[in-house]
């Protein structure tokens, strides 16, 4: 071989070399990331709070459900989304913690299906944020009132595009209809949502629940604007639940932190988990 060859072979080499260094850097970064992700045990609660109210909205919830538990409790994650697309993180997840909550508040938290529909983008946006820094592959969801719409908006539009399953969802008076008593009178807002119904997962669970405290309402939200509801998840989601609580503390603002609520929460959304005093113990 002439010594201009084995300078062009060791050339080759040399630069086959150099571009399988980057390749296979760039193929184990990624199959890292890819095991991360199916073997996360991790599966969050994700709760989305109402118009008006702030990611500090479930603090009293938190504090009730970690009440009961054994062992671990659930780490509670506060993340608010501003409107120029800042995200902000408050408190962090216990290494051990399999099942954090994880509030999502915004700072356009203002009333209106126009408000529902930018705030949906907003919580696609913080959603996209904590997939990538946690990598869970499942998770549940819990909203209240207006928080139930914005979840609705977002499981139609923007959660298709993720490989992750929401499990379990319950909405705690939830206005599918805003203020209408009658469901003739579909506001907008419903009949897009039903028009987008089969966008949602056939594998997901939905539990709706309404507080009364006149009989036809929790003295803000029509019982007929939340049982609404089931023109968009029942016969589309796997199963689908409407359940009613009653008592002082069933007015609108009383419901994430009235017990029957709170005990629904635990039966319902949390993971099945021998933690809980009395109940499951050797």
């Amino acid at each position: 071989m002439s010594k201009k060859n084995k300078v062009v072979l060791v050339s080759i080499v040399l630069l086959l070399t150099l571009l399988a260094i980057p390749s296979y850097t760039w193929t184990r970064k990624n199959v890292d990331q890819i095991a991360r992700y199916y073997n996360s045990k991790l599966s969050p609660i994700i709760m989305i709070p109402g118009s008006s109210a702030t990611e500090n909205r479930f603090d009293g919830l938190v504090n009730k459900l970690n009440a009961q538990r054994q062992g671990t409790k659930h780490s509670l994650l506060k993340v608010k989304v501003w409107n120029d697309g800042t995200i902000s993180y408050d408190g962090t997840i216990a290494a051990k913690d399999t099942e954090p909550i994880i509030v999502i508040g915004f700072e356009n938290n203002q009333d209106g299906y126009s408000n529902i529909k930018a705030q949906a983008k907003m919580l696609n946006a913080a959603f996209q944020d904590i997939q990538s820094k946690y990598s869970f592959n499942n998770f549940k969801g819990f909203a209240h009132s207006n928080g139930g719409l914005i979840y609705t908006a977002f499981i139609e539009n923007y959660l298709p595009e993720y490989d992750v399953d929401l499990k379990r969802l319950m909405t705690v008076g939830t206005p599918y209809n805003f203020s209408e008593t009658n469901i003739d009178n579909k506001t907008q807002m419903l009949v897009d949502f039903i028009a987008n119904r089969e966008t949602i997962s056939t594998e997901l669970t939905v539990y709706s629940v309404a507080g009364t405290i006149t009989y036809d309402s929790d003295e803000l939200v029509p019982d007929a604007s939340v049982t609404a509801g089931r023109y968009i998840y029942q016969g589309q989601a796997a199963h689908y639940t409407e359940t009613t609580v009653t008592g002082e503390d069933a007015q609108h603002s009383d419901l994430p932190t009235n017990d029957q609520v709170v005990e629904l929460v635990r039966q319902q959304i949390e993971d099945p988990v021998r933690n809980r005093r009395g109940k499951n113990e050797n």
